[in-house]
């Protein structure tokens, strides 16, 4: 009658603890909750650090693991997954007033802030932009409104959830990859019975408009579904 999830609880806006109050929650916090009452279970969280969650679930520490794991062919040979409940894919950052990128082509000879070691500065460095080297988002968006770079390349919910809290202004999205990341709750390997009750509850909360609330109430647009682009 419980399920136990495990997860950060200091990962804004996904799992942390609000302001003021303390009480844990953030989008996935919530679709576990939401999928806990699809299942007529009680919840219980977990909370430790990133890199003892999937162990923790390995050891059997919790039932599942709700904490933007990424669905990669390398873990599903290790754990079960439920269906994906986020997606999201890699966009261009820009200027409002800047309109010279339409396309990747675009990208060559362009100047982006990117971190060096993620994978949005290999993508940026293979469609043959120039790097300004930064450690982070806030970093890369500093050297946009100041117009020393032309553009960045991150992440869709980082974006998503930097518009949200901040209006974004001046600043817009040019372009967004084809392919991108999905995030689903996960499982120990084998425990396909629990995976298959999680995907029909995330079915259910997609269905009646739950998952597509939730995603606006945290980052404003629908991340529960694929990009249409």
């Amino acid at each position: 009658g419980v399920i136990v999830v495990g997860t950060e609880g200091t990962y804004r806006p996904f799992t942390f603890h609000a302001d003021g109050t303390g009480e844990l929650t953030g989008y996935d916090v919530e679709v576990s909750r939401a999928v806990a009452a699809v299942l007529g279970v009680e919840i219980q969280f977990e909370e430790t650090q990133w890199d003892a969650l999937l162990t923790g679930l390995e050891a059997g520490r919790f039932d599942a693991v709700a904490n933007q794991v990424g669905v990669t062919p390398e873990r599903e040979e290790v754990y079960e997954f439920s269906a994906p409940y986020t997606f999201s894919n890699g966009v261009v950052v820009v200027r409002d007033d800047y309109n010279e990128i339409s396309s990747w082509d675009d990208i060559e000879g362009k100047t982006l802030a990117q971190s060096l070691t993620s994978a949005f500065g290999t993508l940026a460095k293979e469609s043959g932009a120039n790097i300004e080297a930064i450690e982070g988002w806030a970093q890369s968006v500093e050297l946009l409104n100041q117009g020393r770079v032309d553009a960045t390349i991150n992440d869709k919910l980082t974006w998503l959830d930097y518009k949200l809290a901040t209006g974004a202004d001046g600043l817009k999205v040019a372009l967004e990859t084809d392919e991108g990341s999905r995030s689903a709750f996960a499982f120990a390997g084998g425990d396909e019975a629990l995976a298959q009750a999680v995907t029909d509850a995330l079915a259910t909360l997609e269905a009646d408009g739950t998952l597509a609330e939730l995603s606006q109430q945290f980052f404003g647009d629908d991340v529960s579904v694929e990009s249409a682009s």
